[in-house]
Parts: structure tokens; sequence; C-alpha cells
């Protein structure tokens, strides 16, 4: 198996980076990826630490890698197989970043533990391991340094948590041998990620690339394997909503609805219940076509709590 470090990272995508190592469609990697901060958040860290982050340095990414074959029109098939973990993480709200960003202001560090089977949040709060890539995506088409933050159609910061081992990823190909990266690991997410960030963690990925000639796809695609699927959460949950003419906004009600629901029957501080919502919750959209209304709904699995 061939494998990439660390120190071979980049920011932002670029389809002018020399690539670090070459594959032939088939071909089995390891990627060792930073976490989401680079490695300027550490064990150690306190809430401070958060107002270095910039979002110019966020998201480093191990790559590019370039794929034998692969040419636009493509799609580059990634086997997501083993992750191999480090055992620890954090969830920050970051100033000016997340679903509610004008309600959270101040920077806000929570430090978790996990092993292969659960997060411990908190010594009360225990969630599920459930590793993947964040960020994952080969090169653009279009010239330039492009930032890692918005996700694109040939990939990047999906923050999709079903991309776990197991899993199938195709992702388009918009440059001659792809340039494939992937980073912002993450050691369990929800559906949503409201704050901004996961259990964000260093993991080492190991996939193997392929590639189908002539797919001409729009967007990725993803298979889900059963196992995975099985992991959905437990049927006993809080629901909140959020109800309005625009999705955005009635995600962000949906939000604060949990966060008081935590407040109220878990006595939460808002910062540690707004990080719980993005570790722990997932929004889902319940309903868009009974207009002038659409609604968002916030669930959380109560398994959270021991």
């Amino acid at each position: 198996m061939r494998s990439v470090h660390a120190r071979h990272h980049h920011y932002g995508w670029d389809n002018s980076l020399e690539p670090v190592l070459r594959v032939a469609p088939g071909e089995m990697v390891e990627l060792a990826a930073l976490d989401a901060s680079g490695g300027r958040i550490t064990a150690d860290s306190t809430h401070a630490d958060i107002l270095t982050l910039d979002a110019e340095h966020a998201n480093p990414v191990t790559g590019p890698v370039w794929v034998e074959g692969a040419a636009p029109g493509d799609a580059l098939v990634v086997d997501v197989l083993e992750f191999a973990l480090s055992g620890w993480g954090w969830t920050a709200i970051i100033p000016g970043f997340g679903l509610l960003a004008e309600d959270f202001t101040a920077p806000y560090l929570h430090l978790s533990v996990y092993d292969d089977r659960r997060v411990e949040f908190t010594p009360e709060m225990h969630l599920p391991t459930r590793p993947f890539a964040g960020t994952i995506g080969v090169a653009p088409a279009e010239p330039g340094r492009h930032s890692a933050i918005p996700p694109r159609t040939v990939g990047g910061n999906l923050d999709c948590r079903d991309i776990v081992a197991g899993s199938r990823l195709w992702l388009p190909v918009a440059v001659p041998g792809a340039l494939f990266s992937l980073g912002d690991t993450h050691a369990a997410q929800g559906d949503g990620e409201v704050c901004g960030t996961a259990i964000e963690t260093p993991l080492t990925v190991r996939l193997r690339i392929g590639l189908e000639k002539g797919a001409n796809l729009r967007a990725p695609r993803l298979e889900l394997p059963a196992a995975a699927a099985a992991a959905a959460p437990p049927s006993d949950q809080a629901v909140t909503f959020g109800i309005g003419p625009e999705l955005h906004a009635a995600a962000r009600d949906a939000v604060r609805a949990m966060v008081d629901l935590l407040d109220r029957d878990y006595r939460l501080a808002p910062e540690l219940a707004y990080c719980v919502c993005s570790v722990g919750a997932h929004l889902r959209i319940s309903e868009v076509v009974n207009a002038p209304n659409w609604v968002v709904s916030a669930y959380l699995p109560r398994a959270v709590f021991r």
C-alpha cells in the first residue's frame, strides 16, 4: 500500500499543484490527515486559541494524488476501507462562523476523547464513533486557488457523515489526473454540523481509488453499505422544528429550539448545547411542498445522554 504523510498537505484547491503521489486505477493508498486546524488546536488548547484560527489555513487536505488515465468526464471511484484513529478531538464555536453565528459570538472550545466504539463528549454524554473525511475531492477545472471551505461539484468540504468505511464515493473528474486530496477528518458529526465543527481529529484513511471512464457525473455520488446504514440513530429521539418561508432561517429556528430544550431538560450551558447539536443532532428537511412555509427538523437521539 502506498502512503502519504500528513506533511504533504495543501490549503484550498488548485489544479496547478504538483502531485505528491501517482497511482494506477484500483491501487490502494493510505493518506494521513491533519485535523481542520492543521494542528494548531491541541489537547492543551483553551478557548482563546480559537481566535488564532483563520479561514485561509482551515481544512488542510493531504495530496494531491494523480490517478493515471483520469480525464475530464471520468469519475474517480473511491472505496473507503479503514480509518486509524488518534483518540482525541475538539469541537469549537468560532466567532463569525456557524449556523447561529449571531447568537454565539465568543470563542468556545470543547475537547473530547474517543475509542473505536464511542466518543466521550462529557462523562455524561457519549456519541457513537463514526469516523469519516469531511473534505474529500478532486481539483476543479477553474484555474487558481479556491477556498477549501465551500463544497463543490467535484467534492471538497462535503461534511457528509456517511462517507464511512465500507462506502463508495464517485467524484467527477475535472482535470487530467484528477488530483485527489482529503482532510478535515472527524470522529463523529451530526447532519448539518451546525456550529461549524464536528469532533475534529487527525486520522489516517485507507482507500482504493478506481476510475470509471466517461461517467459524466454532475456531482458526487455515494453508495452506503448496509452495515453503515444500520448505524442510524435509535428511535428514542427529541425533535424540534423550524417553520417558515426560507430554509436557512427554518434550520436556525430548529437548532435554537433544540438548544432551548437541552437547557430546559438537561441544564446544559448554551455553548455546550450548541456544540452537542453540531456533533449529535441531525437536521432534516421534513417538507418543501406546502407553500409558502417549509419545515426543518432537528433530531437528537436521547441515547447521547447516559
